[in-house]
């Protein structure tokens, strides 16, 4: 062998050793959260710029040449981690699996509003949207879920009244009648209950909110034009032996909760108790009614699950809700004088007394093939006065959905049959009858829905899945009423998600229990025909994205939505003395894009924010030509921002939130001049831009059993600038007794800025 052949094998050798020692520290691991994998996380070693991201399986590879690292991991959802390796030799070392736990954010949690079964979030052909509710008390610690829910980008408040101001979700500017409200999956939410029950949940028997956007009539029925709300309440498997939540404000007010986690034999139980009280008159703005409502809230939960030997679930669940709302003058609520006066022709104020009760849970078949009932029962009765003005209603719904899995290949249908029973009955023309003798006769409305839906869920490849389905529901009044769906998943790559959804929604207007204008404010009721059923047409698509920068990981999302209605029923209060209502001549409807960005840092720092336009107009036909305006209270825009981060020697953790509402329409209105007339200028028929900032500090104690928190909200003291009440100032009668008395022109916050302290304790 020659001295070139030498050099040659040396050579060879040298960088065989080379590659050697570079692969001998090269190891593998997994990113777990209990038992599930953590796609996407971001897996890297302190102080370098190696790293890696795990795969669908949770699975990563890591090549270096160190032999004592620590790993720093962060995924979206998840407490971020650092772990020290100490490698040896042997190239392909694989390392102990990483656990992560779950943080404020979920971006894979397990929900079932899609589809009426349970799935992640990720593998969903519909989009879901995801809030804990350790999110909604590490961020603002709302009240109850009308408060909570603004988190959701495209989703605000609606408050119909300026004085007694009950509320209703919108989503994507919609009405609030148009948003279907489920507890854990049960529709029970509708009509009476979407305008006076909603304030009656409160946040501590919320262990998540799943929402969906767009229409959802084929699953659920007519509420769902807009979308839905499931609200998943807590696992009594899962809480504590005892806990207690206490706030108060700034404003006076004291909000609680006490409760206890049962175990009785194979029974795990949860048995609460939520109180909200409220009594402080406030008349920043001068009209002489108050500028808040005053309360007494008493809400009961409780929930169970039986653990069977078949190990299929059961779970029944009852809450009960008592609320005394009340506003008006100051004579009317100071010493509660209201209790002796309600009813009044001199004294103005608004009563509302409401008692309402909920029975609802599922059962799961003890068959070989796989077969769950889901049931509730709900009874709302309601007493109450606008002014002189009686409005006593009563309303009861029994609804009951047997709901049979199919898997087959690549199938996973599932069959429905559903049925309702409505019973609503009330002191307004609604419910009344004109006797041949002239004389009113009582006429409470029954109906009686049965209905059937199927769809089927196809896995066409790794990437592609359909879900198609189609419910038929028979009213007898309007008759048939069909309404089909279409959604599609694509996911070209890990990490990369198309989706996009059509379908049609269908809405049966319940007027006088949905539209609270009726019996607020002076204005006279005019039904100009008999109400069809509202129908809609959906489509939307979704591009999701996961986003690495360096060590920290994020997600994308991005929405186009489009919905078209026809025989859209739209108040019309353009005569000072009047609603009139009727089917649309032309149509309406609503469309828009928004964004949504959230992100974790490696130092903990997470935030999320979302922006959504939205154009929604009605269009009518006058004169031969369509003539489109906006419709009411539908802002142009929204957008929502929070922030949160954990400082790392004290564990105080701030969260800051910020959200803003666009200009909208508003009702037209007129001001009273020196003579109780109308003036010929009315107020300004679109709102100005305007936000609402809170700030908020919390800190674990006692081995995270004591949770203390204080914070801001609406740190600004932003107010609406004008009263929503209009003829407040009728010289010619007492205050609230005008006939151009009205309180439609409430559509931003009148309570100011408020500083609240509380704490958790959990035994």
């Amino acid at each position: 062998m020659n001295h070139k052949h030498k050099l040659f094998i040396s050579l060879i050798f040298l960088f065989g050793s080379f590659c050697a020692l570079a692969q001998e520290h090269s190891f593998s691991g997994y990113v777990f959260h209990k038992n599930e994998p953590v796609p996407f996380a971001s897996v890297g070693i302190l102080g370098t710029t190696t790293g890696a991201a795990t795969n669908i399986s949770g699975h990563f590879v890591i090549k270096d040449s160190l032999p004592n690292i620590v790993l720093t991991i962060n995924s979206i959802g998840y407490e971020s981690k650092s772990v020290s390796i100490s490698l040896n030799k042997l190239s392909g070392q694989s390392i102990d699996t990483i656990f992560l736990e779950k943080s404020n954010t979920q971006l894979d949690a397990l929900v079932i509003s899609g589809t009426l079964k349970e799935t992640y979030v990720s593998e969903s052909p519909v989009k879901i949207e995801v809030v804990s509710e350790e999110f909604l008390k590490n961020t603002t610690s709302p009240i109850n879920l009308v408060q909570g829910i603004q988190l959701v980008n495209g989703v605000t408040e609606v408050v119909a009244c300026g004085v007694c101001f009950t509320n209703s979700i919108s989503i994507n500017g919609l009405p609030g009648q148009y948003t279907a409200v489920l507890m854990d999956g049960a529709p029970i939410y509708g009509n009476l209950a979407s305008v006076y029950g909603l304030n009656g949940i409160p946040r501590q028997i919320i262990e998540r909110f799943e929402v969906i956007k767009g229409p959802s009539s084929t699953l659920y029925g007519s509420e769902a034009v807009a979308g839905v709300i499931n609200i998943i309440t807590k696992d009594p498997a899962n809480q504590p032996a005892v806990s207690i939540d206490i706030m108060a404000t700034s404003h006076l007010e004291t909000f609680g909760n006490i409760a206890i986690a049962p175990k009785v034999k194979n029974w795990k139980g949860y048995v609460g108790l939520n109180y909200a009280f409220i009594n402080d008159f406030d008349d920043h703005n001068h009209d002489g009614f108050g500028d808040n409502v005053n309360l007494d809230r008493i809400s009961a939960f409780t929930k169970w699950s039986l653990d069977r030997k078949s190990k299929k679930p059961f779970t029944i669940s009852a809450k009960y809700y008592y609320e005394d709302r009340r506003n008006g003058v100051e004579a009317y609520l100071n010493n509660r004088a209201y209790k002796q006066i309600r009813g009044n022709d001199s004294i103005y104020g608004e009563s509302i007394y409401t008692n309402r009760a909920e029975i609802f849970g599922s059962y799961a078949f003890n068959s070989k093939s796989p077969l769950k009932l889901d049931f509730s029962l709900t009874s709302h009765n309601q007493n109450s006065f606008y002014g002189s003005d009686l409005y006593a209603a009563n309303q009861k719904i029994a609804f009951a959905n047997l709901l049979k899995p199919i898997k087959k290949g690549r199938h996973d249908a599932l069959l429905g049959l559903t049925n309702r029973y409505q019973f609503y009955d009330d002191n307004s023309v609604a419910t009344q009858l004109i006797g041949e003798n002239g004389n009113e006769l009582n006429r409470p409305s029954k109906q009686f829905i049965p209905g059937v839906f199927i769809q089927d869920e196809v896995q066409l490849a790794s990437t592609f899945k359909i879900l198609a389905g189609a419910r038929l529901d028979y009213y007898y009044v309007h008759g048939p009423i069909f309404s089909p769906r279409f959604n599609f998943k694509y996911t070209p790559k890990n990490g990369t998600t198309f989706r996009g959804n059509f379908g049609t929604g269908f809405r049966v207007v319940n007027l006088f229990t949905e539209d609270h204008a009726f019996v607020t404010g002076r204005r006279q009721i005019e039904i100009k025909e008999e109400l069809k059923p509202e129908q809609s047409y959906n489509t939307s698509f979704n591009y999701n994205q996961f986003v690495q920068i360096g060590e920290s990981v994020g997600t994308l999302d991005f929405d186009v939505f489009y919905t078209h209605f026809s025989n859209k029923i739209i108040p019309d209060y353009s005569n000072p003395n009047k609603i009139v209502y009727a089917n649309s001549t032309g149509f309406a409807r609503t469309f828009g894009a928004s964004i949504g960005w959230q992100h974790q840092l490696k130092n903990g720092l997470r935030f999320q924010s979302g922006f959504n336009y939205q154009n929604a107009t009605e269009t009518t036909v006058e004169n031969g030509e369509l003539q489109s305006s906006w419709l009411m209270f539908s802002p142009r825009f929204t957008s929502n921002t929070s922030v949160n981060y954990k400082l790392p020697k004290t564990g105080i953790n701030l969260a800051y939130t910020v959200s803003v509402t666009g200009k909208m329409k508003l009702p037209e209105v007129f001001d009273l001049d020196q003579n109780g007339l109308p003036k010929a200028t009315g107020r300004p028929e679109y709102s100005k831009t305007w936000a609402i900032h809170n700030i908020q500090a919390s800190k674990n104690l006692v081995s995270k059993k004591l949770r203390v928190y204080a914070g801001v909200q609406n740190l600004f003291n932003y107010r609406q600038l004008w009263s929503p009440l209009v003829g407040f100032n009728d010289p010619n009668y007492a205050p609230g007794f005008s006939p151009y008395f009205d309180t439609a022109y409430s559509y931003s916050p009148m309570h100011g800025r408020d500083i609240y302290i509380g704490f958790e304790w959990n035994f």
